[in-house]
This record gives structure tokens, C-alpha cells and sequence, in this order.
């Protein structure tokens, strides 16, 4: 799943919030939030604010590409 794909997912399930009102709430414009989906160039500070915007908490795990078990 691409993080554009999770993060309307994300906001379908926080009361259906916009990418607009999403742009908004990470204090940049939407051409701006989309350039990044385009680009897949997110920062983790970038993906902090979203995870701002939608109350809840970033988890950033590495996961072994054979097991498909997370790297601990």
C-alpha cells in the first residue's frame, strides 16, 4: 500500500477529513501535501504532523524482507 493510500485510509476513518483540511492541519498548502504524495518524499517530521493531524501516534518499524518478521 502506497503512504498516499494509508494516509486517506487514515483520514476515511478520522470523520472522513480532506486532504484539504489534512494540508491544513500540517500547516502546508494542498499542491504542496500533493507534490509529496506525487514525489513519495515524506520527511518522518512531515509524517509526525500528520499523525498530529489525525490524534494519533507514528510507528516506524524495519521489517526482514524473508520473515516478514519486524527487525527488534
Amino acid at each position: 500500500m502506497e503512504i498516499r493510500e494509508y494516509i486517506r485510509l487514515c483520514c476515511v476513518k478520522r470523520g472522513n477529513m480532506t486532504e484539504a483540511e489534512l494540508a491544513r492541519r500540517t500547516g502546508q498548502t494542498p499542491q504542496n501535501l500533493n507534490n509529496k504524495y506525487k514525489r513519495n518524499t515524506f520527511k518522518i517530521s512531515e509524517l509526525e504532523k500528520v499523525a498530529d493531524a489525525l490524534d494519533a501516534n507514528l510507528v516506524v518499524t524495519f521489517v526482514d524482507k524473508e520473515t516478514g518478521e519486524p527487525i527488534i
